[in-house]
């Protein structure tokens, strides 16, 4: 680390960035089992926000682990790197002026204690995607809990592998409860607070 010599503090800085964008940024840091929406509900809320004029980033789990973290497996140690990888990435959106969406499973909460420190706990928002695993296996959107179920797919999350449900989210919603209108809707509804241009 002796020869490395950060310019933080002498390139331009984020609230330059916002007032040209003129939006606020943040990230929101999406949280729920494989199946549960997160995916579903980041694209269409990346649409209602460059709808009503914001820049918006989404950064997913399949789209992040076909790229820079395409040389990571899915052991205990590869997944924990996956997300300090995301939030790195997230963090530099965050400071371009970005609104950031970030789809992730980030099973437990010291991965997520992980991010959020990487972050910043001002400008991270957890948002708990709620359904159960029995909802997301019904769904099987990518084919994976028919795999895990019949012992194929090892250390599957919520399965052999844990997930820990958020304890103190920013905003909760329930895909088993609300439609994908309800849940972007007040997901945009609550965002729009922090991210509103002066």
């Amino acid at each position: 680390m002796e020869n490395i010599h950060p310019i933080f503090d002498t390139v331009l800085q984020r609230e330059e960035k916002e007032a040209l964008l003129r939006q606020k940024s943040v990230v929101l840091w999406m949280v729920g089992l494989s199946g549960s929406g997160k995916s579903t509900i980041a694209r269409a809320l990346e649409r209602k926000l460059h709808a009503e004029g914001y820049l918006s980033q989404l950064l997913d789990g399949d789209n992040m682990r076909s790229g820079i973290n395409s040389n990571l497996g899915f052991s205990e140690a590869d997944r924990a790197e996956n997300l300090r990888r995301s939030a790195e990435t997230a963090k530099l959106f965050l400071h371009c002026g970005v609104i950031t969406i970030c789809s992730f499973i980030s099973p437990t909460a010291k991965v997520r204690e992980q991010a959020r420190q990487i972050i910043g706990a001002p400008d991270f928002l957890e948002l708990s995607v709620k359904c159960s695993f029995e909802a997301c296996a019904r769904r099987d959107v990518k084919g994976l809990y028919k795999k895990a179920l019949r012992g194929e797919i090892k250390n599957f999350t919520g399965l052999d592998a844990p997930f820990e449900l958020s304890e103190h989210p920013w905003l909760e919603v329930d895909t088993e409860e609300q439609s994908l209108e309800e849940s972007v809707e007040t997901i945009y509804r609550q965002l729009s607070i922090r991210i509103r241009r002066n």
